[in-house]
């Protein structure tokens, strides 16, 4: 072996790693982004009439469709057994060309309009359905409608 044989192993090596994390990075983004989200459904009979689409139509919003079930599967560290669980939508409503994902109150879990909460509560929605362009949490008792927009700042963050 040569004197110099030891640093182009180096560069060489170097150089691998270097490609090997790109190409990782760049494979991973692809899986990430690959994901189609989920469809708004339509529905192609007319939703039941009820104090929420009253309301909801009373504010020149149309309703898209009715209660939406999404079942999700969850596994936890790598265990052959998946949990699951869903999440409830009540209505898909469209008002001026944007769809709103729409949840109603229920007195059993009141929402305080913190941003903590509404992150904990409501951010779900329009992840599930980024095409959504927010939520609208019905208060029926006190015939109000919360347009509630999520905007992510990735630019801003702690790396």
């Amino acid at each position: 072996m040569k004197a110099g044989d030891g640093s182009i192993l180096i560069v060489i090596l170097l150089v691998l790693g270097i490609w090997l994390f790109f190409y990782t990075r760049n494979r991973m983004r692809t899986i990430v982004h690959s994901g189609t989200a989920p469809a708004i459904p339509e529905n192609d009979e007319p939703v039941s009439e009820d104090d929420v689409t009253q309301l909801l139509s009373e504010e020149g919003y149309s309703i898209v469709s009715g209660k939406q079930r999404i079942p999700i599967h969850i596994s936890v560290n790598d265990d052959a057994e998946l949990l699951e669980s869903r999440l409830f939508i009540d209505y898909f409503a469209e008002k001026d060309g944007l769809y709103y994902a729409v949840k109603i109150a229920k007195d059993r879990k009141p929402l305080e309009m913190r941003g903590s909460m509404l992150r904990d509560r409501l951010l779900v929605y329009q992840l599930v359905y980024p095409q959504t362009s927010g939520v609208i949490y019905v208060e029926l008792e006190q015939q109000k409608l919360n347009l509630i927009v999520f905007e992510l700042d990735t630019e801003e963050h702690v790396g």
